[in-house]
């Protein structure tokens, strides 16, 4: 009976942890996986405890479902403004960010595409960018081709192949952009 009860808390601690150090949100099956029960009914049972101890042990954090079934440790919304100041600088500069964001979208794309795109500053992203390792290249010619890599889809939280990412990458561009194109439109239709 002990060792149920141990390795009921190691699994709660393991279900901790990866929510913790995630930083991002997680799906059930990968927290399953990070539990180790293999059972997705006693992983969504040792979660809702989780969620109810954190909810009763902490003002300021929360572990919550987001709409597509994922599960995210996150400080509360009316907390964020409080402790910018003290918040980790991101790991990139939104310049290089945006370099990076335009391989993944455009891959396999060259140096040359890219430089013409986002301007010569992008030769200091592609070195840094390397040096993380989220992007490799091939000599073709005297071009360099560049493409992500499987450290940079892990870091991100993208799984499948770099098809499915451009496809999902676009329906969440069209949606962004779709208020925004039928603004214009009425606009458009008013001076008339």
């Amino acid at each position: 009976m002990m060792s149920k009860i141990e390795n009921l808390d190691d699994a709660i601690a393991k279900i901790e942890a990866a929510l913790y150090s995630a930083g991002r949100p997680l799906r059930l099956e990968d927290i399953i996986t990070a539990s180790g029960t293999g059972s997705r009914t006693k992983t969504i049972e040792l979660l809702e405890g989780i969620m109810k101890k954190t909810k009763s042990a902490f003002k300021a954090l929360e572990i919550i479902l987001l709409p597509d079934g994922s599960y995210v440790m996150q400080l509360k919304p009316e907390y964020s403004a409080t402790v910018k100041r003290y918040a980790a600088k991101p790991v990139l500069a939104n310049a290089t960010l945006k370099t990076l964001s335009y391989i993944a979208y455009m891959q396999p794309i060259s140096s040359k595409q890219l430089v013409e795109t986002r301007g010569s500053g992008v030769y200091a992203h592609l070195k840094e960018l390397r040096q993380l390792d989220y992007i490799t290249y091939q000599n073709v010619g005297r071009l360099k081709i560049f493409s992500t890599t499987e450290k940079f889809q892990k870091y991100f939280g993208i799984q499948g192949d770099v098809e499915d990412l451009k496809q999902r990458l676009f329906s969440k561009v069209r949606k962004v952009a779709l208020p925004v194109t039928k603004q214009i439109s009425n606009d458009d239709n008013e001076g008339q």
